[in-house]
């Protein structure tokens, strides 16, 4: 594929379950670092590590990345992309990936397909990607969001509530899952068309986005595409608990 794109890996200190996560140590070396090798691995044209503590500068540049500097009160990672992308005047059609730093095991043909699916789609602003989900456990379980497809592939809702609704069938209870149609779970990773991230700054919350705490749906409420990618299984474990980080790095020490 083309690599003319670009990745932006935002990483912050502060985090709630894990105060300092991109640096926590898996098989000798700080997480960023795993997470900055597995964007090396696509062959993205430009990465950039957007962080908004000196730790995280300081260790980054150690091993060799770009790092951006940027403000400490940005609500979510688009925002401090959003922030990259002016401070580094990048062109209006520049393809960018969001890499989220706390994903050292994503496989680069993930990062890939996320980029080919905003320049294969050039009316789409952004780009994410989604698997099948298979049990009714996932399927009513709201803390896996779920996505409704049109047939072109985009996005038409997300929602951590069970969509699309089998009326009749989910009616006598939550056993079973609607075979009606496909139902998808939403990998949060996203692409991002720079023009879209330079309106994503003038756009305020909208009211949908506060109730289901998904800030996709911002975009799709202001009428931007976002095509959606459809992969046959979830990516690798991320971390966000201490029992990740023993489970990561069993599986980093296995393949080094």
């Amino acid at each position: 594929m083309s690599k003319n794109f670009k990745i932006v890996i935002p990483a912050r200190y502060g985090s709630s379950r894990l105060p300092g996560k991109p640096l926590i140590e898996l098989s000798g070396k700080p997480m960023i670092e795993h997470v900055y090798h597995r964007a090396l691995e696509s062959g993205a044209h430009e990465i950039v590590i957007a962080t908004d503590d000196e730790r995280i500068q300081k260790v980054a540049t150690s091993f060799g990345a770009t790092v951006v500097m940027t403000d400490p009160n940005h609500e979510n990672g688009t925002e401090r992309i959003a922030e990259v992308v002016e401070k580094l005047d990048w062109n209006d059609d520049d393809v960018i990936v969001n890499l989220q730093g706390d994903e050292p095991l994503i496989p680069k043909s993930l990062i890939e397909q996320t980029a080919l699916s905003l320049i294969e789609h050039p009316d789409a602003g952004m780009s994410s990607l989604c698997t099948p989900i298979d049990c009714a456990e996932d399927a009513f379980d709201p803390n896996v969001v779920k996505v409704v497809l049109q047939n072109e592939g985009y996005a038409m809702y997300f929602s951590r509530a069970p969509i699309p609704w089998d009326r009749d069938l989910y009616r006598s209870g939550q056993d079973n899952m609607t075979k009606l149609a496909p139902v998808y779970r939403h990998i949060g990773m996203y692409g991002y068309r720079v023009s879209f991230l330079k309106d994503y700054l003038k756009m305020k919350s909208t009211a949908l986005e506060q109730a289901e705490c998904l800030e996709q749906l911002r975009a799709l409420c202001y009428g931007v595409k976002i095509h959606m990618g459809v992969i046959d299984e979830a990516p690798g474990h991320g971390i966000d608990t201490p029992s990740d980080v023993a489970r990561v790095e069993a599986i980093l020490s296995a393949t080094n």
